[in-house]
């Protein structure tokens, strides 16, 4: 495995967490271990795929002179987390005890680049989350057209995938973080400019993660708070055992589908750039046991959601759920 090359950071740039970890494994795009990792969705670090090779130039100054009249998703928070919450989940039993804690604006590209370079301390901080669509004008799509899609297309036939839902372009500023939260997609994430640190847990390690429930603004994230966790609310967190990729530019990092993530632009590290590459999973084909733990992951979803469907109120979901198992499947 390489891990050669010189590293362009060092440790003091990764936030502490007191999390055991282990490195994801990474290999050359040739290497024959890629596609049997990926084929048994786990995590690995892609190196020399070339795939948004085109991308390389894509700093602040040519995004502000290609798509700087762009209309861009812009979040702002007021510390370095940007926790993803779902504005249609915002009913109005939610709402009056949930306070989003980013706000979502629109800004053009332009605006962006230039309160990034004349941000100080004390600004809110902003993340850019933008879809890569016909509206970012000619030059960023001819930039698009030039990844190397025969080489992804090549992974999403061999693997079965879905379809190509979105290119999602992401521009952080050093020290943001996203915290750890899990997707119902396939993910090949592509590092363009700067370091990101990226801790994953697997499916299986649900229980010790404690995701919000189904039906709350932050479905699939984490109610863990990373920076001080709650070991009394939260005890299995402790349990957690995650692997770490620290992904520099031209790499790619796959993210299975239901793998947990939690991704910090490094401290001091300067802004960061990524695109990331979201594919439906595909057929669920032939269903062998016992079950995988992603497979779990998605009954006890649907268990939560039939719930919701049938009380019609999501305030009676917890009680049913204590009666249900408190003292009978306890043991």
């Amino acid at each position: 495995v390489m891990d050669q090359e010189r590293r362009v950071w060092d440790e003091t740039q990764l936030r502490k967490y007191d999390i055991s970890l282990k490195s994801v494994p990474k290999y050359k795009v040739s290497d024959p271990k890629v596609e049997e990792l990926i084929a048994a969705r786990k995590p690995v670090i892609i190196v020399d795929s070339d795939l948004v090779a085109p991308s390389t130039k894509w700093d602040l100054n040519y995004l502000q002179e290609h798509m700087g009249s762009t209309n861009c998703t812009v979040i702002s928070s007021k510390n370095h987390k940007f926790k993803y919450y779902d504005e249609k989940a915002i009913s109005p039993a939610i709402k009056a005890k949930f306070t989003p804690p980013t706000k979502k604006v629109s800004m053009k590209m332009a605006e962006f680049a230039k309160r990034l370079r004349e941000w100080k301390k004390g600004n809110d901080k902003l993340y850019l989350q933008q879809t890569l669509n016909d509206t970012v004008g000619p030059s960023i799509v001819r930039d698009f057209l030039g990844f190397k899609w025969d080489w992804i297309n090549g992974i999403q036939k061999k693997m079965n995938w879905g379809p190509l839902t979105s290119n999602l372009l992401l521009i952080g500023m050093e020290g943001n973080v996203t915290p750890c939260h899990y997707d119902e997609q396939e993910n090949l994430f592509a590092q363009v400019r700067g370091y990101k640190r990226i801790i994953l847990f697997p499916p299986e390690q649900f229980d010790c993660l404690y995701p919000h429930p189904v039906f709350h603004p932050h479905d699939r994230q984490s109610q863990i708070d990373f920076d001080e966790p709650d070991f009394v609310k939260f005890p299995k967190f402790s349990e957690a055992k995650g692997e770490e990729a620290i992904v520099g530019p031209g790499e790619v990092l796959y993210i299975p589908v239901y793998w947990w993530h939690h991704v910090e632009s490094l401290l001091r590290g300067g802004y960061t750039v990524s695109v990331n590459f979201w594919y439906k999973v595909g057929p669920t084909g032939h269903i062998t046991y016992p079950l995988k733990g992603y497979q779990k992951v998605a009954i006890m979803r649907n268990i939560e959601k039939m719930l919701v469907e049938a009380l019609k109120d999501t305030e009676e979901v917890g009680p049913l759920l204590r009666a249900i198992v408190l003292g009978r499947y306890t043991e």
